[in-house]
């Protein structure tokens, strides 16, 4: 496929005299043609990037989509501006498939003065673009299509039904299955998976087991009546399998899955709080207010939403995909535990959660705790929860909860009475904090 990619960007580059680079709709180089150009002016600084580190930055994205690039139909010509680190103008090619858009082929333009390509050049080169928009999208429908494989995975049990089912789905993948993964969760996932996902090996719709549901409790004494979260049963996560380049490459992951929060979003109805938005701040001219802006905006209303995603840490081949779904998942449980994490978290950064998400498959009932974690205690629970994030530092806690010191050893004393511990016994802290931590992910 790679080749094939090539051979048209030779194609494209022959037709209109001038190097040309391919880029999917996530602005990663796919393909480019030779520069033999003396000229300086040809590789400016973006498109030097682009071909180096095979992705262009967020702002340059923004910057190139507020020309409308991603709706049109033809060639568009986008000016030199230099203060953006492009020295020359550009003349972009959307590839597209059925009114998709599935990336684009950047040519350079000639400078001003100069006469550019001929209208019958451009024609026959969108003809070239419009055969590479099938490729990309019949490589997009290959991940879709492995859905059965890639859910068996999933959802075998261990053993030699796991065995087989990895083998199935390495077939299938062929040489890509050896390569470098991520897992993905997302959820809650209504209806049917995405017919594509940039940057996707495979995707599936996995039913919810029973315990914790990502998109439930938020903080201690939800799940017991004192909270809004979901029942334990759940909704589907949507499982994404995402090709990397390398291990410390996750930037093209973590994107893709935060475009994919939106569409969770507006299936999951209307907000039950009010979301503020995250996203980067666009920068650079046009970019402003441009998608950089709407997809803070988007991303705002699926954390308000509840819908959240996890992303293990890459795995090379497939023999550890099936405990990379199981760290992905637990991701997306604390991402929707702690809006700190969220709403996209990686195994990697979620701390004490890594262990507490595999403890708390189900609610937590530990009888020292039971009592504290009623509706009627949610105060306590919460100021017990501060005190120990604080290490036990009463100063620490009182000034994070507000209060004085002697309204927190008074609420303290309350807690020991209601569970029976000892504060000033290191276990029964460490009993009592992974009781209120557990309870966020029931």
């Amino acid at each position: 496929m790679k080749g094939d990619y090539q051979d048209l960007v030779d194609e494209i580059s022959a037709l209109l005299g001038a190097p040309a680079t391919l880029e999917n709709r996530d602005f990663r180089l796919i393909a480019f043609g030779a520069h033999d150009s003396d000229d300086d002016l040809a590789m400016d600084p973006v498109r030097t990037r682009s071909i180096l580190t095979r992705q262009s930055t967020a702002d340059v994205r923004s910057w190139f989509e507020a020309f409308g690039i991603a709706r049109a139909t033809g060639p568009v010509r986008i000016p030199a501006a230099p203060d953006a680190g492009v020295f020359r103008g550009r003349i972009c090619l959307p590839v597209r498939y059925r009114g998709i858009v599935q990336g684009y082929v950047w040519l350079l333009d000639q400078e001003p003065g100069k006469p550019g390509p001929e209208p019958a050049a451009l024609d026959a080169a969108m003809e070239v673009a419009q055969r590479i928009g099938v490729l990309l999208a019949e490589e997009a429908k290959a991940g879709a299509d492995l859905s059965r494989e890639f859910l068996a995975v999933l959802t075998a049990g261990r053993g030699w039904q796991q065995d087989m089912a990895v083998a199935a789905l390495r077939a299938a993948l062929g040489p890509g299955g050896d390569g470098l993964h991520a897992a993905v969760c997302v959820t809650p996932w209504p209806g049917e998976a995405p017919a594509s996902v940039p940057g996707a090996a495979a995707v599936c719709v996995v039913p919810r087991r029973g315990g914790g549901e990502p998109g439930g409790a938020a903080g201690p004494g939800a799940g017991t009546g004192a909270g809004p979260g979901r029942e334990a049963a759940g909704d589907p996560a949507l499982a994404v399998l995402l090709r990397l380049r390398s291990t410390d490459a996750l930037a093209p992951a973590l994107a893709a899955v935060t475009r994919l929060l939106p569409r969770a979003a507006r299936a999951t109805g209307p907000a039950g709080a009010t979301g503020q938005a995250t996203g980067g701040k666009a920068s650079g001219g046009k970019a402003s207010g441009g998608s950089a802006g709407a997809a803070a905006v988007t991303t705002a209303t699926a954390t308000a939403r509840g819908v959240t995603a996890g992303v293990a840490d890459p795995v090379r081949g497939l023999a550890d995909l099936p405990a990379a779904w199981e760290q992905a998942v637990a991701a997306a449980r604390a991402a929707a535990a702690q809006p700190r994490f969220g709403p996209v978290a990686q195994w990697s950064a979620i701390g004490p959660y890594r262990m507490l998400a595999t403890l708390a498959a189900d609610p937590v009932d530990d009888p020292a705790a039971r009592t504290l974690l009623a509706p009627t205690n949610r105060e306590l629970a919460r100021t017990a929860e501060v005190f120990l994030d604080c290490a036990g530092q009463a100063g620490r806690a009182a000034a994070a909860l507000g209060i004085h010191r002697q309204t927190l050893y008074y609420r303290l004393a309350r807690v020991e009475q209601l569970t029976g511990l000892d504060l000033d016994e290191g276990e029964d802290r460490l009993l009592l904090h992974m009781a209120l931590k557990a309870a966020r992910l029931a």
